[in-house]
Order: C-alpha cells, then sequence, then structure tokens
C-alpha cells in the first residue's frame, strides 16, 4: 500500500499508545487486515505516564523484561506537613515501573510481526461518508474500513467524529523523571494527600533504585498558581529525596488523567474507543495502564466476532454502561477526595488512615487482587 493515496482495511485503529497497539496486534494476528496510524513521528517521545505497572498486569501479560524497572513492595502515605506518614509493606511484588519509549517501541515491533500495518507521522482528520480522512507527509489519504478504533486519549477525536461519550471529568498531572542515585534504601512509593500541591489527587516520588518519578496532579483550575509551580513547590520538600541533589538532565512528562470512570457510550456501529478515550482509567488511583490493556483485548475480541459474524449492532457487546456500573465504589471515593479541598481537611481524614479498618483499606485499594472489571 506504500505510495497509494487510499487503501481499504477491515479495522483502522488512531493511536499508538499501549491501548492501541495491543488491540491492533490482538486482530492482526487473528487474521484481519489492520492499519494502525499514530501522529506522533516516533513513540520514544511524549511519554505521558508516569508508567506503573500493577501485579495483576504483570502476572497476566507478557512485558519485556528488560524495560521494567525493580519491583516495588513498599508504600509510604503522607499527610499535609508530611508528619505521621502511614508505611504499607506487602510481601509481594507489587509495582514496577516501565521505560515508556522501549516499551512502546517493543510493542509497536510485535505489532509489525503480528501483521499490523503501522503509520508513524499520520494523522487523524475526521470522518466522510465513505471513510476516514488522514494525512502525513505525502499528503492526505483516504482509508475505508468497516471498523475504527479510537485509542487516541483522553481528548478524543475519535469520539468526537463517531458521536460518542468523551471525558469531562479530567485530571492533569507533570511529572520530573532522572536517573536514581541508590542510597541502600528499599524502592518505595511515597504519596502525598495535600490539597495546596495536588488539589483532588495525589503528589508523589517514586524511587525504584534505577529511577526517580516526582509528579503531582490535580483538578486544573484549583492550583493557584499553576500546575508547573505546584510542582516545583512540592519537588522542594518531598519526601524520599532527602540529601538527593536533582541532577541537571530530566525528562518532563505532562499530560490529562480521565477520572470519570468507563464513558456510557464507547462504541457505535461504526467502531469503538479505547484506553484514555473510553475513560478506562480507576477514578481513584487514576491508574491507567492495566485498564488500557484489559479493555482493548475485550475490544479486539468483540470486534473479531463482529468482523466474522457480519452481524448489524455486532458491537452491541461492547457495552459502556456495563462496565461503568461497577465502578459506582470508586466514583464515590473520587468525589471524596475532591472534597479535599484545604489541608486541614486533608489532615482529618488522613487520621483515619492511621486505624485498623483505615490501613485495611488503604492495602485492599492499593495491594488487592482487584482489577479492571470486564463482562
Amino acid at each position: 500500500m506504500a505510495g497509494e493515496r487510499t487503501a481499504s482495511v477491515d479495522i483502522l485503529v488512531i493511536g499508538a499508545g499501549l491501548a492501541g497497539l495491543h488491540c491492533a496486534t490482538q486482530l492482526a494476528r487473528a487474521g484481519h487486515h489492520v492499519l494502525l496510524a499514530e501522529r506522533r513521528p516516533t513513540l520514544t517521545g511524549t511519554v505521558r505516564t508516569t508508567g506503573i505497572f500493577v501485579r495483576r498486569t504483570l502476572e497476566d501479560f507478557v512485558l519485556p523484561e528488560e524495560h521494567l524497572g525493580p519491583a516495588i513492595r513498599r508504600m509510604v502515605l503522607y499527610p499535609p506537613g508530611l508528619a505521621g506518614p502511614v508505611e504499607l509493606a506487602s510481601d509481594r511484588d507489587e509495582y514496577r515501573v516501565g521505560d515508556m519509549g522501549p516499551l512502546y517501541t517493543a510493542a509497536a515491533d510485535d505489532a509489525v510481526r503480528g501483521g499490523v500495518d503501522s503509520r508513524l507521522a499520520t494523522r487523524f482528520i475526521g470522518r466522510w461518508d465513505g471513510g476516514y480522512h488522514l494525512e502525513d507527509a505525502a499528503g492526505p489519504l483516504e482509508v475505508r474500513a468497516r471498523f475504527v478504533v479510537g485509542a487516541d486519549g483522553a481528548r478524543s477525536r475519535v469520539a468526537r467524529e463517531l458521536g460518542l461519550s468523551r471525558n469531562r471529568h479530567l485530571l492533569v498531572g507533570a511529572e520530573e523523571v532522572f536517573v536514581d542515585r541508590p542510597d541502600g534504601s528499599n524502592p518505595a512509593f511515597h504519596c502525598v494527600i495535600d490539597p495546596s500541591v495536588a488539589p483532588g489527587y495525589l503528589a508523589w516520588v517514586l524511587r525504584d533504585g534505577e529511577h526517580v518519578h516526582v509528579g503531582t496532579a490535580g483538578h486544573a483550575h484549583r492550583f493557584p498558581r499553576g500546575l508547573y509551580s505546584a510542582l516545583r513547590s512540592f519537588r522542594e520538600r518531598a519526601p524520599g529525596l532527602q540529601g538527593f541533589v536533582r541532577p541537571e538532565q530530566v525528562e518532563k512528562r505532562a499530560g490529562p488523567i480521565p477520572v470519570g470512570g468507563v464513558l456510557p457510550r464507547i462504541a457505535s456501529p461504526a467502531g469503538l474507543l479505547v484506553g484514555d478515550a473510553a475513560g478506562a482509567v480507576s477514578p481513584l488511583t487514576a491508574g491507567g495502564l492495566d485498564p488500557c490493556l484489559r479493555l482493548s483485548g475485550h475490544a479486539a475480541e468483540v470486534l473479531d466476532a463482529a468482523l466474522r459474524e457480519g452481524r448489524p449492532g455486532g458491537l452491541a457487546a461492547y457495552d459502556g454502561q456495563v462496565l461503568r456500573a461497577r465502578f459506582r465504589r470508586r466514583l464515590l471515593m473520587r468525589k471524596g477526595l475532591d472534597g479535599l479541598r484545604t489541608p486541614a481537611l486533608a489532615s482529618t481524614a488522613f487520621t483515619a488512615l492511621r486505624t485498623p479498618p483505615g490501613r485495611a483499606l488503604a492495602r485492599r485499594i492499593l495491594f488487592g487482587d482487584g482489577s479492571f472489571p470486564l463482562p
């Protein structure tokens, strides 16, 4: 198809994050003709996620060991002021941080080996009656596809073109990543509940002995001096970095985080949404890598069945309302976290974490066996 300005495929996937790559690869391996379009010219730049993989993901998915950091078993939670933290330790490997650029590249290589026609530096322009408009360095490209998959992020253009639900509840996050200087301490994940630096979410320091991630996230309109000012302020007093001199070479990441739960309408007769585009992110923890892999696998199964059976309404099994109903408790907890608008309120709420029931709840959320609630 090189050099052609029209194409006909079974599936057009827009976006080459983990969700798009996983869905495209599964469909190509099932024997379908898949075109994957990604607007970025390279997958190793503009990383937006911290890249935290939880234990269930590591157990259920094959990820390149060489692109995963050391295991983390210790979580430390702090109130405003950082006094009297609550430390939780697990006897299992709970988290590992992925080196996301190489992970994306490895997943893209797997996709190509599986038969995916991958096009970088190719933008999705919109829909037309006969198919979809794309554009690359050679100019417009018109693609006819039986179905389109929107894996194009929290502010999905595919969702808009298909008339599907779009994310309304978004946090914004930013972090810095730099090489760690091992000091003999165990890998740890430090989280601070303080609305003055992370309104509606958390600020964090994650050290695994190889890299340090320092970040914050929250509601954009509730950062009094802006997101990056809050990040600088937090970095100056962040826990877990005592005596650590920040190097000059720092990777910066930022992006929107949907926390409204799986969206109600994530499929139409023309296609469906996966990953952040579908709101497949935990409303409470904002963890998105496990949901994106599981939901995109479910999407591939539904699309495969629809292509093989050729029935009208073949994507009806991909129902956001069914999935959303299983997020009720997390959505309620999200409202509670949103309500901690002052350090005083956050400190008062934090006292519950010091009680046995509070610690048990925190352990269940952070170290539990639950996962994305597939049908």
